[in-house]
């Protein structure tokens, strides 16, 4: 919210105001989404502490109906008269019924099927679930992506387009380093990091886009805001996998 709250402030000195508000619309929506799911498989490929992601993404999840609403109600003071109306609205009539149908319900039969599974054959099916983790991701990168930006780049907006990315890369960037110095306040082991930066750095952005698709079909570049962030958490996301990789192959940098 602090970052969101900076944004708004710069964004005043923007040519376009209207543009401004659809990046700030957009990044209120990122922002009260709940923890994505993929960050759990994100997780699991580093290496990180699935039960804690898991339990961040259940947590975050089964609170949205009551969190969700809340945020944009807050998010609304920040934006001008015509957008902050339609935040309140969309905390109002959409976002809590939205997100218990299609995002609660769905996680609480993922656990109950989790839980038929027996631990001996989860174990020997991982490797191609880790793979299909991989394949699940990219497609949803490509899915959502198709959904505007092919019109705003036809457009030929690039000056918002540009303004938006950077941004968006500023926000996942601060939510990841977040998770990182929470861990390092309470002085938690490796695996439980890496749970909290992906926890805290992925948003359900896919949730987010339908909802905006549904009740902000009116303002398209609102959109382009959420699917960026969608690309870019998951491009910081395989920076931080990366990262992770060649400490763990670096005794020292494990070390330190």
């Amino acid at each position: 919210m602090i970052y969101i709250f900076g944004v708004t402030l710069v964004m005043r000195l923007w040519y376009e105001p209207d543009e401004a508000q659809h990046i700030l619309v957009g990044l209120a929506l990122v922002a009260a989404m709940p923890i994505a799911g993929a960050s759990t498989a994100w997780a699991q490929n580093s290496n990180g502490n699935l039960a804690l992601s898991l339990g961040l993404v259940l947590a975050s999840t089964v609170l949205s109906p009551l969190i969700t609403p809340v945020a944009l109600q807050v998010f609304g003071e920040m934006a001008s008269e015509e957008y902050e109306a339609v935040l309140q609205d969309l905390a109002a009539h959409g976002s809590g019924a939205f997100l218990g149908l299609w995002i609660v319900l769905p996680s609480v039969l993922g656990i109950a099927v989790r839980f038929a599974v027996p631990e001996a054959r989860l174990t020997s099916v991982m490797p191609f679930i880790k793979l299909i983790n991989a394949v699940v991701l990219l497609l949803l990168n490509y899915s959502n992506g198709s959904v505007s930006l092919p019109q705003a780049v036809a457009d030929r907006d690039f000056d918002f387009l540009s303004v938006t990315l950077g941004i968006t890369t500023g926000l996942c960037i601060t939510a990841f380093a977040s998770g990182y110095g929470l861990s390092r306040l309470f002085k938690v082991d490796q695996a439980d990091r890496v749970s909290l930066m992906y926890g805290l750095g992925m948003n359900n952005n896919g949730t987010g886009l339908v909802l905006a698709s549904l009740v902000l079909g009116s303002y398209p570049q609102v959109m382009v805001t959420i699917i960026l962030y969608n690309v870019v958490q998951h491009l910081v996301a395989g920076g931080v996998h990366e990262v992770i990789g060649r400490n763990l192959a670096d005794p020292k940098a494990t070390a330190a």
